[in-house]
Parts: structure tokens; C-alpha cells; sequence
């Protein structure tokens, strides 16, 4: 035995969602979760300031989500974020560890972000991601805002991050955190990829912006 409650011999790589099966795994995850809820698509439409032809089409697959449009939907329908990623293998989930083979991802072709959870499936009081975003990805195209704190760290790259209308370049090596109620987007206005820890803890309310 080596202590850590399991054997760490190499396994496969993970099965990687095409684009069309990412897009239609979201829409039922939507969809599912809303009915679940007792919600009619009006309902999240008030909860989230998101038109009801945005998350109709995000249901049917018509639509890929923006990392912004994600978390509005996770707040709406009180789950965390990573309700929406990709599934791990059951046979090797843990409760408190997450081994780099096994986690989860949300690819976001349509924004050029990667999250990769770094914390294990089902409800804490923080959520621990790393994130790659290409060369011109972004959060979304507006900002967001609700209850809780974000924190991060710029492991390689450079990231643009936004707070109340005012651009932050953060290079590798820096890091911040900020209250959540504050208006906030990300963007990477380079030629690089980019790579940070990000942390988010629990929210209560949403408040969109503009």
C-alpha cells in the first residue's frame, strides 16, 4: 500500500466530447436541472436577465454558452458551476482527491476557455478550476456580478482581468482576488495561451450588470 487509498498506475487519457456532443450534454444538462426545479424557461429568463431565446436555444444545442452565461445558470438553478462538466470515470472518483487524469472539464469552443475542476463533484464552499484560454478568449461579452469572493493565480501568459469597467493585465506570477459583487470579466488579448488557478466561493443571490 502507498498510503493514499489507491493504486496510481497509468491509465487511459480521457474520452474528449466533440464540440456537437459538448453542446447537446449542456442543453439536456439545462434542461434537466430547470425541470428539476419546478422552472419554466420565463422563470430562469427572470432569475438570470438571460432572453428566454437564449436558454431555448442552449436546451435544443442551437447555442454554446459563454463562461459569463454558465454561471448565471448555475446561480438560477442552485448548483455549482461544475454540474456542467464533463463526467469522470465513476470507477475513479474520489471524495476528497482529484487526480490530474480524472477531472472534469468544460470546453468552451465558441469563447476559446478550458476549466478543468480542480475540486471534487458535489456542493462545497469554494470551487477550484484551472484555466487555458486561447489567444482571444474571454469570459463573455458582459459583466458579471453576485455574492461570494474570486481569487486566482496567472501560472503562464497574460490575462486581462476586468473590475468595475477597469483593465487589470495580470502576467505569470501575479494573482488577486475581489469581492464578486464587483462587475467583473476576463479576456486574453494576446498571441500566448494562457494558464491560471482560479477559486470562486459559494454565491447567494445574482445581480447581472448593465
Amino acid at each position: 500500500m502507498n498510503g493514499r487509498g489507491d493504486t496510481n498506475g497509468t491509465k487511459d487519457a480521457p474520452t474528449i466530447e466533440t464540440d456537437d456532443a459538448v453542446d447537446q450534454r449542456l442543453g439536456e444538462t439545462v434542461r434537466l436541472l430547470r425541470q428539476r426545479a419546478g422552472l419554466s424557461i420565463q422563470d430562469v429568463a427572470n432569475k438570470t436577465g438571460l432572453s428566454t431565446g437564449m436558454i431555448s436555444q442552449l436546451e435544443r444545442a442551437r447555442a454554446m454558452p459563454s463562461i459569463r452565461t454558465l454561471r448565471l445558470l448555475s446561480i438560477a438553478l442552485d448548483v455549482p458551476i461544475s454540474y456542467f462538466f464533463e463526467t469522470s470515470d465513476p470507477a475513479d472518483v474520489q471524495r476528497y482527491i482529484v487526480r490530474k487524469n480524472n477531472r472534469r472539464l468544460l470546453r468552451l469552443t465558441a469563447s476559446g476557455v478550458v476549466k478543468e475542476a480542480l475540486t471534487p463533484d458535489g456542493k462545497g464552499q469554494l470551487e477550484l478550476y484551472e484555466l487555458t484560454l486561447n489567444p482571444g478568449a474571454s469570459s463573455g461579452t458582459d459583466f458579471l456580478q453576485h455574492t461570494g469572493e474570486k481569487a486566482g493565480y496567472i501560472l503562464s501568459g497574460s490575462l486581462r482581468l476586468w473590475l468595475d469597467n477597469q483593465a487589470h493585465r495580470l502576467e505569470a506570477g501575479d494573482s488577486f482576488r475581489f469581492p464578486s459583487i464587483v462587475p467583473h470579466m476576463f479576456d486574453n488579448p494576446t498571441q500566448q495561451v494562457a494558464r491560471a488557478i482560479w477559486v470562486t466561493t459559494l454565491h447567494q443571490t445574482v445581480s447581472p450588470a448593465g
